[in-house]
């Protein structure tokens, strides 16, 4: 069943496809897309934009593909993960450059043909620009690459724009001192960050407009619940509202109450809290069974010589016992198991020490017997 018909919605509000129409402009949203059409627009070099997982980069970009003037052309690489010859190779299928036939692919050969493909759209007053997406995932010599991809220029302008998309790692990259030179060259930066919780209400209330709603199908406590469990993540509040809306319309309710976005979160997101607890619990359980082993070994070793003062006492399986006792404490979960489990005595070490006690006492009292 969908929710759509329920809420009388003209389609599904909450995609996580990167749709240009549903992007909401926060002030940082703002910023980020002036940052790229800034790199568009400008003499040249390199434009940096990063974001967490999520943030809503791949819909900025995407928005910013629509907003293009004319006289633009651009390659769009999604998928950097390329050695050098296979990405110069996707920057020649994106701008349509056809290579001479009968001739081995160099790097030469593809550089060369970028090159003159350069000169011929500045000469036509056409700027080129090449976005990358993903590009964390670029290789050090890649990024050397498009470095001296950039060296055409004119007394004014470069006529290659490069504009940089990626998670905070890319600022790793580009921050090692290999790479100082690149570094150097980047015009503009900017982190697009995550919602805040009056921009999480604006984001919601926006994309519910879009999809043909006017109605306020969250309640405010719901939409609080939302942004604390997604951190602010465009992504993750995408998904926890389209499951919340199904359960709504599954309950023949209105509006997403604060129990039905629990219910969604925990859906989209999973239990994890619920594991981080077990984790920590588990790892004291094991390592208290060790030092309960460690110390019945100890005892075991310097009791030695007591022990040999009881001939035909079974102390394997006494032993065994409480190697026994140790697996199950260690095994019990107090986070599940409201009771912990019972101590169980070895029926037959126990009764191995109280026939050496019987034994031990009769011995005494026929010692104190007179002659």
């Amino acid at each position: 069943m969908s929710y759509q018909s329920y809420f009388d919605l003209d389609e599904l509000p909450f995609s996580i496809s990167p749709d240009p129409r549903y992007l909401y402009l926060t002030a940082g949203h703002r910023e980020a897309l002036a940052h790229l059409l800034y790199g568009v627009t400008g003499s040249g070099g390199f434009v940096l934009l990063t974001g967490e997982i999520g943030a809503g980069k791949t819909t900025v970009c995407r928005c910013l593909l629509e907003q293009l003037p004319e006289d633009v052309d651009v390659a769009l690489v999604l998928n950097p993960k390329l050695d050098v010859l296979e990405f110069l190779q996707s920057i020649c299928d994106e701008l349509q450059i056809v290579l001479p036939e009968g001739l081995s692919v160099s790097l030469k050969l593809l550089v060369d043909n970028i090159y003159q493909y350069l000169l011929v759209a500045h000469a036509r007053g056409r700027n080129t620009v090449l976005i990358v997406d993903e590009a964390q995932h670029l290789g050090p010599d890649v990024v050397e690459q498009l470095r001296l991809l950039t060296n055409l220029e004119t007394n004014k302008k470069k006529l290659l724009q490069i504009i940089l998309i990626g998670q905070p790692e890319l600022r790793d990259l580009l921050d090692s001192p290999a790479l100082r030179q690149m570094a150097q060259r980047i015009t503009a930066r900017f982190h697009l960050n995550l919602l805040s919780l009056q921009e999480t209400r604006g984001y919601i209330r926006h994309r519910l407009k879009v999809a043909g709603s006017e109605q306020e199908l969250f309640s405010r406590k719901s939409v609080k619940y939302i942004w604390k469990k997604s951190a602010g993540v465009p992504r993750l509040i995408n998904g926890i509202c389209d499951r919340a809306l199904l359960g709504a319309g599954l309950d023949c309710k209105k509006k997403v109450s604060m129990s039905i976005a629990n219910k969604a979160a925990n859906e989209v997101l999973g239990d994890r809290k619920q594991a981080a607890k077990r984790s920590p619990i588990r790892r004291l359980q094991f390592i208290f069974g060790i030092f309960l082993l460690v110390a019945v070994i100890i005892a075991g070793i310097y009791s030695h010589e007591k022990f040999e003062s009881f001939p035909g006492t079974d102390w394997s399986s006494i032993f065994d016992d409480a190697a026994h006792q140790i697996h199950r404490q260690s095994a019990w979960d107090p986070v599940t198991d409201t009771s912990p489990p019972e101590m169980t005595e070895n029926p037959e070490s126990v009764k191995a020490i109280d026939n050496r006690s019987d034994e031990t006492d009769l011995n005494s009292n026929l010692t104190a017997l007179p002659e």
